[in-house]
């Protein structure tokens, strides 16, 4: 019998050539009625001992991996593999505003975490963080004043990073779905009702035809938790 773990890392994609950008692989933890955290916004341990060590062996399979502000002040993640053996990914923070805190954990990382704001940001700022042993990448600013994503992945394919996994949180995973920007999915399903928030949020398509499924999913079990994967693709319109 195939173990799914194994079938779930053969299905990661490879580096995105054809859009000169690395491939984007989002994944998250929800509950049963797909809340990723409570109605406070306060994160939820919600994945069990098997899922947590996928998930692990899942951030070793990339490059990079890549959180929001939001995730890092509310979770204040380490961003490493520690559960399992591999490599750790190169920590990505999306950060306009460089609101990074200078005691977040991920500024103990093996690796300096690669910090994106927008250009122009303070300069005593950029020094702070870069004495604290991040590296500040300054990205030109999308329409909605934010970091742009397709800018973003441009300058780390540059950098030479082929794979990139984003954890969260709603709007950093909301916003790569939104520009199809995401080439495969890893979701969680831990047995639990939460009433909460969801990661995915109005992708501003009311047709089905216009919103991405996943092509040929896969399926495990991971001790209590059922973990549903595969590749993310849009319908022609």
């Amino acid at each position: 019998m195939v173990n799914p773990l194994d079938q779930l890392l053969a299905r990661v994609p490879a580096r995105n050539k054809r859009a000169k950008r690395p491939s984007v692989t989002i994944s998250f933890a929800q509950s049963l009625d797909g809340s990723i955290a409570s109605r406070s916004h306060r994160p939820l341990p919600l994945s069990g001992p098997e899922s947590m060590n996928m998930t692990h062996r899942l951030r070793a399979a990339h490059d990079a991996i890549l959180v929001g502000i939001g995730t890092i002040v509310a979770d204040n993640p380490l961003l490493t593999v520690r559960l399992e053996e591999g490599q750790h990914p190169q920590p990505v923070i999306l950060d306009t505003h460089l609101r990074t805190p200078l005691e977040a954990s991920v500024l103990q990382h093996p690796k300096p975490p690669l910090i994106a704001c927008s250009a122009g940001s303070n300069v005593d700022r950029v020094h702070e963080l870069d004495a604290a042993g991040a590296r500040v990448l300054a990205i030109a600013a999308g329409p909605d004043g934010r970091v742009s994503l397709p800018a973003l992945l441009q300058r780390l394919a540059q950098l030479g990073f082929g794979t990139l996994m984003v954890e969260g949180g709603s709007q950093v995973i909301t916003s790569f779905v939104r520009e199809r920007l995401a080439d495969a999915l890893v979701i969680t399903v831990s047995p639990w009702l939460v009433g909460g928030l969801h990661a995915v949020e109005d992708l501003g398509q009311e047709s089905l035809k216009r919103l991405p499924r996943l092509l040929d999913p896969g399926w495990g079990k991971f001790g209590s938790d059922f973990v549903v994967w595969g590749e993310l693709e849009w319908q022609e319109t």
